[in-house]
């Protein structure tokens, strides 16, 4: 989807006629701070929290298994924009190397024509999020419009699975303070990322796997998108060599544990 090649732009300001406002732009690193706040004139700032700053405030007891992030070397992969033709490809490949992920779905042409593939996502362990459910930027529609994006896959994916998403990614990572409203309202939250293969520009595997190798770090939430050609051959070597160096897989449930993700929240490492 060629929307997907921006870099995250976050707009913290909105005008009825769309015609003026403020934007940010981050660039997608790691960043050790709890709270990353970019503020121009005229703008509130983007506060995101880090999995750390969320192990250290439990809210519940820990249940996401028995791996304790506040001890182990975690990293969390992540999937954009599924399910696809290649999704059950890669659902092989992390039952056979036992690493779980977690799945930000998009609705429209992906949930609607693979659900059997969202049933198995979700029987076999790995955390069935959202992406929407058209791809709509959600800092360029209306609060209503905005809320349909989000409570049509929730509603899909809780009919296929039983459990009703809880975790979100914005489309291209942008959002404001109205998406953060309506999140809050809908008992979700939102999760960005720390690491990109950008492999929605080549379908060259190796390349996708040293970009991911080179940015990865403790507490990274790793973007990828099975929707790719390139993308899926790249995963075996990932997950190779990230255990080789120490790195335990989660879902982003289990990176916040024994924390849990607010609503209206955004989760960034």
């Amino acid at each position: 989807m060629p929307s997907l090649t921006k870099k995250i732009q976050i707009r913290t300001t909105r005008n009825k006629t769309r015609k003026t406002g403020a934007w940010l732009r981050a660039v997608t690193v790691p960043v050790a701070a709890a709270a990353l706040a970019l503020a121009l004139t005229g703008c509130t700032r983007l506060e995101t929290t880090a999995p750390s700053t969320a192990r250290a405030h439990p809210t519940v007891q820990a249940r996401y298994g028995s791996v304790d992030c506040r001890r182990a070397k975690c990293i969390a992969l992540t999937f954009d924009a599924g399910p696809s033709e290649n999704s059950a490809r890669l659902l092989d490949i992390l039952k056979e190397k036992q690493v779980p992920a977690t799945f930000f779905l998009l609705g429209k042409r992906h949930i609607e024509k693979y659900p059997e593939l969202v049933r198995r996502m979700a029987a076999e362990g790995h955390e069935v999020a959202s992406h929407t459910w058209d791809h709509r930027i959600l800092t360029e529609i209306e609060p209503d419009e905005i809320r349909a994006e989000l409570e049509r896959p929730n509603k899909e994916i809780e009919r296929l699975t039983g459990h009703r998403p809880t975790l979100m990614r914005p489309p291209q990572g942008r959002t404001d303070d109205t998406v953060h409203r309506i999140c809050r309202e809908l008992g979700m939250s939102e999760v960005l990322w720390s690491v990109t293969a950008k492999d929605y520009t080549t379908n060259d595997s190796d390349l996708i796997r040293k970009r991911v190798l080179a940015q990865s770090s403790r507490d990274g939430i790793i973007l990828l998108h099975d929707i790719y050609p390139g993308t899926v051959p790249a995963v075996p070597g990932i997950i190779d060599a990230l255990k080789a160096r120490g790195y335990v897989f989660v879902t982003v449930p289990q990176l916040l544990a024994p924390g849990e993700a607010e609503p209206g929240k955004v989760y960034r490492p």
